[in-house]
């Protein structure tokens, strides 16, 4: 075996990276802020905190506040966002949040 996949066109080590790489990010103005989503926490770094648990919300933007607002900032780090089977890094979820297309009320600062 060469270690060349004929499907996808690429060595075991490419397809890793392809697969560790930044998530592609949809324009946002494709994004619907009304489809339910699922936000997963990050995956085996160790905090301080708690980490917090898989969660699943009936809206796209209840999860982004929730992300954004609730969440400490270690806990988004890693963190991703799965809406409409695509997924959405932390620095994702903050644009979202920052996109004038973004329909709920913003607290005016962090706690």
């Amino acid at each position: 075996m060469s270690g060349f996949d004929p499907i996808l066109g690429l060595s075991p080590m490419m397809f890793i990276r392809m697969m560790l790489s930044p998530l592609e990010f949809p324009p946002m103005a494709e994004f619907d802020y009304k489809a339910a989503a699922e936000l997963f926490p990050t995956l085996g770094r160790r905090q301080k905190r708690e980490p917090f648990r898989y969660a699943r919300f009936a809206h796209a933007a209840e999860a982004i506040r929730f992300a954004i607002e609730d969440l400490p900032r270690e806990s988004l780090v890693g963190a991703f966002l799965e809406v409409d089977e695509q997924r959405y890094g932390s620095e994702d979820i903050r644009r979202l949040y920052q996109s004038t297309d973004y329909p709920l009320t913003r607290r005016t600062a962090r706690p």
